[in-house]
């Protein structure tokens, strides 16, 4: 049903089934999920059970946002992260299709599901081409969602290893700087790598791999003189790249092996006037046919909400600079 004043939309919305506990766990712990709909569409969400009514400019995008929210309540529990990114995804897709479960990653720990078009974009791109760039702005899930389909792939035996690579050069310092073995100096650098794996493998089976040689993790100069056939190889923080080290990376990829670069330009930590690899790749590889590449803004951040108005006001500061 709907009803207008003065141009404001009043729609209505019954739930089915009625399932009190699902209701419960839509509406949030004192209706703080309803309240963070209302707060983030401008609209007024008012229900009595099953039924609900909404009021305001956005009243058919909150409808979505309640129908597609009702729909995960079948399965488990809501949260306000989980809230943030169904709301996110509005300007994107329309939430009451079924566009958003079309593309599951599939891992031992998880199934992953790319949220929004971007993120979308990104893992069908991964699927399709032998070579991908994933660049933007931290949070937007590009290092997570390639690592998702790089054990996607190694489970399903499209590759016979995975190699997670990243520069060892970051804020300024080099590895002799560090203390310890290489291991040890490298470590820190790779460890949301290892986070993520131990998310979708678990803490013993990803061991077992490292030490079969299924799972490399690797600083990037270990790259050079290398050939790798039937292999997934991500390079993450890729905008710490020289030229010379971007274009040895690119040229190592052999037959059945998939490369996804991702990286964050307005975050190179390179020595000043050092021009970065990641940049230089995307002018020159524009346009390669078999290259795919994704371009995610302050819009596709799906951490805590700050973390979306942080890069937009970094960003608004840096374009106002001479």
């Amino acid at each position: 049903m709907s009803n207008t004043d003065g141009g404001t939309p009043d729609l209505s919305l019954t739930l089915e089934p009625a399932d009190p506990r699902r209701l419960l766990t839509l509406a949030g712990p004192h209706d703080s999920h309803l309240r963070q709909i209302e707060q983030r569409l401008k609209v007024h969400i008012s229900n009595r059970g099953h039924q609900f009514r909404v009021r305001g400019e956005h009243a058919s995008l909150a409808l979505e946002i309640l129908r597609a929210l009702y729909r995960e309540t079948e399965s488990g529990e809501l949260d306000q992260d989980t809230v943030h990114l169904f709301i996110s995804e509005t300007g994107a897709e329309e939430l009451a299709g079924d566009d958003r479960t079309q593309v599951t990653l599939t891992t031992p720990k998880l199934k992953i599901r790319p949220r929004g078009g971007n993120q979308t974009k990104y893992v069908r791109s991964i699927l399709q081409h032998d070579i991908n760039f994933g660049v933007g702005p931290a949070g937007t899930g590009k290092t997570y969602l390639a690592v998702a389909c790089a054990v996607q792939a190694l489970m399903k035996d499209e590759v016979k290893r995975i190699l997670l690579v990243r520069p060892a050069v970051e804020a300024g310092e080099k590895l002799g700087f560090l203390p310890g073995d290489l291991a040890q100096k490298v470590d820190p650098y790779l460890r949301p790598l290892y986070d993520a794996l131990y998310d979708m493998l678990g803490f013993d089976q990803v061991n077992r791999m490292l030490e079969k040689g299924l799972i490399e993790i690797a600083p990037l100069a270990f790259m050079r003189g290398r050939t790798l056939n039937h292999a997934f190889v991500l390079l993450d923080e890729s905008q710490n790249t020289t030229r010379e080290q971007m274009k040895m990376f690119l040229t190592r990829i052999g037959f059945g092996s998939t490369a996804v670069i991702t990286g964050d330009t307005s975050q190179i930590d390179l020595p000043r006037g050092m021009p970065s690899g990641l940049i230089h790749a995307l002018d020159v590889l524009h346009g390669v046919k078999g290259i795919g590449i994704t371009r995610f803004a302050s819009h596709d951040v799906v951490r805590h909400p700050l973390v979306q108005r942080i890069v937009e006001a970094y960003d608004a500061h840096e374009s106002q600079q001479p």
